[in-house]
């Protein structure tokens, strides 16, 4: 099975030696990805915003990898405070309302105290 790395060109992908998604055949695998705008690497205090950045950038990851959103088969949110999951429900019913996955979140401190949210996706690419 082939195997392709994608890259976000994010400093954390180099430093903690890993791949912002994989490729496998049709799968794809994108890793936790959190709210940071990678090209100022800048993140908002917004956990509103930190989710829609969050969506785009895997959107960004799935794009490179021939595929979408849409695409999605499965969806696990990380949040440190619980609470703040249901403000992010209108960006991720945006983003992932058609591909309706497989969902699964919890609540567990992130690597760094400025992120609200982490997400991870798998997605499956449609022939």
């Amino acid at each position: 099975m082939d195997r392709r790395r994608i890259s976000s060109g994010s400093p954390f992908e180099e430093q903690i030696g890993y791949s912002r998604a994989v490729v496998a055949g049709d799968w794809v695998f994108v890793s936790g990805t959190t709210g940071f705008d990678y090209t100022t690497m800048t993140i908002s205090d917004s956990v509103v915003e930190q989710a829609e950045q969050c969506m785009q950038n895997i959107a960004a990851a799935l794009k490179q990898a021939g595929a979408g959103l849409d695409d999605v088969v499965r969806v696990n949110y990380v949040l440190p405070m619980g609470a703040d999951f249901e403000a992010c429900w209108p960006v991720l019913r945006k983003h992932l309302g058609v591909a309706r996955p497989a969902a699964m979140m919890i609540t567990a401190g992130l690597l760094d105290p400025r992120m609200k949210i982490e997400i991870e996706v798998t997605a499956m690419k449609r022939p």
